[in-house]
């Protein structure tokens, strides 16, 4: 459950679109139900110079407002107790003494007068303005969207794949307009990638669309289908990366980790008519076995979940620098098992060269699992060997 803090903002780290980074200086008290003093109990911290402790704590301004150095403020830190990785930050879930304002309640006002809630009774849900909600000036056009018109859909299992599928796209398709799709089995707010900020700036997307319980994207959908929808008759997208966003879950099963929701993803695009791409999850560096060569992840989500036709690029890492010659063999053993299993999927090769000049040049650092290109260099060929194959379909 939550643990719950309370502490003193005493500094800014970094801030990007409405996320800021604080530092904040925990209350030196007993807390019901801890483990001891606050900041003990496995609690990463560092200390000041009278040895109270310090953590970095995350804070969204649409929902809190601005966190300034003196506010007192409420912590979410069950996430950092456990020492997660990519969620491993406080929270900030108030400023208890300085409220920001309510939006104003109107059509002229749409962060006020959505009907669209999300993270949905929970204690922080929020209210968000659909796009395809009766007020929306897309409502019209939405309400009789029914089809993709072979739009081309990348999905993968990973966040940390997008830059690199977009960075394989844009190596022959710079100009193209490609929207990210956001589900919900990771991180909800949106903007709580940092990597989605730095697209939008470079011009790498344009535009991001969180659909389920995610929020926060320029665009707010209902579901998958209606944000694939959207993507193709409001955004205009040549192109669109459906992926959830930072820090899947994951339990070592067969079943149980969020990443099911790429298959999930392209039977919907097959719904509506749309070209459906599956990234491949590849390791080369991954000290899990389930995950070295093709993820299980992958495996199971494409070739078992999936049931409808859908393109799958594999990357042929024979001979390639970036891939040793076990690595490739595995790859390719595991690719020809999927696709004997897996009837309904289109096998395509995809050769390698250049891919890694091209990964080099992203605007953002890449990195997955903590492992950067240098670390695991297939784990990015493979999902720009999607991104490259998907810019073929561009014409």
């Amino acid at each position: 459950m939550i643990r719950w803090r309370e502490g003193e903002v005493v500094s800014e780290r970094a801030r990007w679109g409405d996320a800021v980074e604080v530092e904040v200086r925990l209350t030196a008290r007993e807390t019901a139900g801890a483990a001891g003093p606050v900041g003990a109990g496995g609690l990463a911290a560092t200390y000041d110079e009278r040895n109270r402790p310090v953590v970095r704590a995350l804070a969204y301004v649409s929902v809190t407002g601005e966190p300034a150095v003196g506010d007192r403020v409420l912590l979410n830190t069950s996430a950092l107790d456990k020492g997660l990785g990519t969620g491993g930050v406080a929270i900030v879930v108030a400023l208890p003494d300085r409220l920001p304002a309510d939006a104003p309640d109107d059509a002229s006002h749409p962060e006020g007068a959505g009907h669209l809630v999300k993270a949905r009774y929970t204690p922080l849900q929020t209210m968000v303005f659909g796009v395809d909600e009766q007020d929306s000036p897309h409502h019209g056009v939405l309400a009789e969207a029914d089809d993709l018109g072979g739009l081309p859909i990348i999905a993968a299992d990973l966040h940390s794949s997008l830059p690199a599928v977009l960075a394989g796209l844009r190596e022959h398709a710079p100009q193209a307009r490609v929207a990210y799709l956001m589900t919900d089995g990771g991180a909800l707010p949106a903007a709580f990638s940092r990597t989605c900020v730095a697209l939008r700036q470079h011009g790498w997307l344009e535009a991001v669309i969180s659909c389920g319980q995610a929020y926060g994207g320029d665009l707010e959908a209902v579901n998958t289908y209606s944000g694939l929808l959207a993507a193709h008759h409001v955004v205009g997208a040549e192109a669109v990366v459906v992926a959830q966003g930072p820090g899947n879950l994951g339990t070592g099963t067969t079943w149980g980790f969020s990443g099911v929701s790429a298959g999930e993803a392209l039977n919907a695009v097959a719904v509506l008519g749309g070209r459906g791409v599956a990234a491949l999850r590849v390791s080369g560096a991954d000290p899990r076995q389930r995950h070295r060569g093709i993820s299980h992840h992958s495996r199971t989500a494409y070739g078992r979940v999936l049931d409808r036709p859908a393109d799958v690029p594999v990357p042929l890492l024979s001979g390639h620098p970036g891939a040793d010659r076990a690595l490739a063999e595995q790859v390719a053993r595991q690719a020809d098992e999927l696709f004997a299993a897996a009837p309904h999927l289109r096998r395509h090769d995809i050769d390698l060269t250049g891919l890694e000049a091209v990964l080099a040049d992203t605007p953002v650092r890449l990195s997955t699992m903590g492992r950067g290109l240098g670390e695991d260099p297939a784990a990015f060929l493979a999902a720009a060997a999607a991104g490259r194959y998907a810019a073929s379909l561009l014409g």
